[in-house]
């Protein structure tokens, strides 16, 4: 069976006792078995047993919210405040598709960072202690690699506002408005 075969057939159902059963390996798995899965860039989905209703969603969800609660979390409670006020707003669409096309900027700089001879040291794998040591010489390096990650994302960001006031004009722009008079200095 080819890869792409079996990465397509990976179905993992989720039964009303909350319990995940792969239906690959034929067992019983659990958040932490998903988490790997994840990790090791299996592609899967997660259906409700009886209803076939797609919870892959929800099922990441939860894992990050796990992670989140243990550990060192990755959003900060500002930060999720902020995600948490554009849902139900205009731009709610736009700023799911910048911060999903910000994280892949953002893991492709990551590749090409690891991917040349940074990954490795005499063919082992980077320790803490030999990546703050790597990160010191590279400063430099990695400022331009940040530099252009900013860039990007800055580009992102006027392509989002374009578009905005773009569908904003195509909209309004039917309605026959006044534009304001600007207020004149009496003195």
């Amino acid at each position: 069976m080819s890869s792409a075969k079996k990465s397509i057939d990976r179905l993992i159902k989720k039964y009303p006792n909350r319990r995940l059963y792969d239906t690959q390996t034929s067992s019983y798995i659990t958040l932490t078995d998903v988490k790997q899965l994840v990790l090791d860039n299996e592609v899967f989905t997660v259906v409700d047993a009886k209803s076939n209703e797609d919870l892959t969603r929800s099922i990441l969800l939860q894992i990050i919210l796990e992670e989140e609660a243990n550990g060192a979390p990755m959003f900060s409670s500002s930060v999720l405040s902020q995600i948490i006020r554009y849902y139900g707003h205009a731009m709610q669409g736009m700023m799911g598709s910048y911060l999903e096309k910000n994280v892949q900027a953002f893991t492709d700089i990551q590749h090409k960072f690891t991917g040349t001879s940074a990954g490795s040291f005499e063919g082992k794998p980077f320790s803490p202690e030999m990546w703050t040591q790597f990160m010191n010489v590279q400063g430099p390096m990695m400022q331009g690699m940040m530099n252009n990650y900013i860039d990007q994302s800055k580009s992102l960001f006027v392509q989002m506002q374009e578009q905005m006031q773009n569908q904003s004009k195509n909209l309004f722009g039917t309605f026959p408005f006044v534009p304001p008079v600007p207020p004149t200095d009496k003195k």
